[in-house]
């Protein structure tokens, strides 16, 4: 019960993690081009401010709920008398997360600040450039999850 419980957290936080950058790709970002400057910039700031709220909750979430399945099943196998072999599709996703969490980091330290001084300052092409950067790193990160899936799906059914 308590693994099963642990597993639906982990996917409802990739499902939020996942899904948020793609509809923040795919339907915000592409819809704020009818907006002018200040107002597409002030709107992808406060969205993205949410966002990242949500998404910092759902990484620590999947981290959480992660280690603690890789603990159980460990446990599991030294109870049998087994020795515990993690299978590769746990490895794939144990360094993809923190591959993304940097990623997360950088845009959440780095270049979201850099949006909110050019929001402040009415620095809209400065608030542009760093909106671009933030897109390139939040479709690496999505690339990357999405990989994740496939590899996890792809190594559970073998």
């Amino acid at each position: 019960m308590l693994y099963a419980c642990l597993k639906a957290a982990h996917l409802l936080s990739i499902v939020a993690w996942i899904g948020g950058m793609f509809f923040v790709l795919a339907c915000l970002r592409p819809a704020t081009t009818v907006l002018e400057p200040p107002a597409r910039v002030a709107l992808m700031h406060a969205t993205l401010r949410r966002f990242f709220r949500v998404v910092t909750l759902a990484a620590a979430i999947a981290f959480v709920s992660g280690a603690a399945m890789i603990a159980i099943a460990r446990a599991a196998a030294v109870r049998t008398g087994l020795a515990f072999n993690m299978p590769l599709d746990w490895y794939t996703m144990v360094v993809l997360f923190f591959v993304m969490a940097a990623v997360f980091a950088h845009i959440g330290l780095v270049l979201f600040p850099r949006l909110g001084r050019a929001l402040a300052s009415q620095r809209w092409p400065d608030g542009a450039a760093a909106l671009e950067a933030i897109r390139r790193e939040v479709t690496l990160n999505l690339v990357i999850g999405i990989f994740v899936i496939v590899v996890v799906r792809l190594g559970s059914a073998a």
